[in-house]
């Protein structure tokens, strides 16, 4: 979604109305993000909110990219948010040969997931990976962070165009779309 270079556009600020819908939007999506909410969209504090191209909007606190949004679709957390509160979000892995693939702007495929090195939700997994990565099928259109095998960081955040259960069945097709990527120009943006 980011590969280029993206430049912000204006910056306004967001009114308070809008700001509560925001959070209790958070809440309603990423309802692990609940005990770090005060740190992540403070009552008292300002939201700010940037305009990028596609029709992208950012939501930032200070300098602090937070949230972004492509018209009304979902609200999809910044890798920086992402990184602090890893726990907070559903979790995938890919496997070690497609890190270079996602890095570069190609889409997320299956393969990338369904190989020995990849993780997806299953009841099969070892208890460590089942508290991680669930064992649960997560639908089409939920977000997902994607996880880099032998990373400590995840480097990628997007949403599900296939849900795990078929990526497990069919093992091909294209898995994740309108994401961000370490390195993207959403993430080397200047605010």
């Amino acid at each position: 979604m980011f590969k280029k270079d993206i430049s912000a556009g204006a910056k306004s600020k967001v009114k308070s109305s809008a700001q509560r819908a925001i959070r209790s939007k958070v809440l309603e999506e990423y309802p692990k993000l609940e005990p770090y909410i005060e740190d992540i969209l403070p009552k008292k504090e300002q939201l700010d909110l940037v305009k990028l191209p596609d029709r992208v909007s950012l939501y930032t606190l200070n300098s602090t990219p937070l949230f972004f949004q492509h018209m009304d679709d979902a609200l999809l957390p910044h890798l920086t948010l992402v990184h602090k509160y890893p726990t907070a979000f559903h979790r995938l892995r890919i496997d070690r040969g497609a890190i270079r693939f996602v890095l570069s702007g190609a889409a997320l495929m299956a393969p990338g997931m369904t190989s020995p090195g990849g993780r997806l939700p299953s009841k099969d997994l070892s208890p460590e990976d089942q508290e991680r990565y669930g064992t649960e099928d997560l639908e089409a259109g939920t977000v997902v962070v994607i996880e880099a095998e032998g990373k400590e960081t995840a480097c990628m955040v997007g949403v599900l165009k296939m849900g795990t259960g078929e990526m497990r069945e069919k093992k091909k097709g294209q898995a994740c779309e309108a994401g961000h990527y370490l390195g993207d120009g959403l993430w080397s943006m200047a605010l």
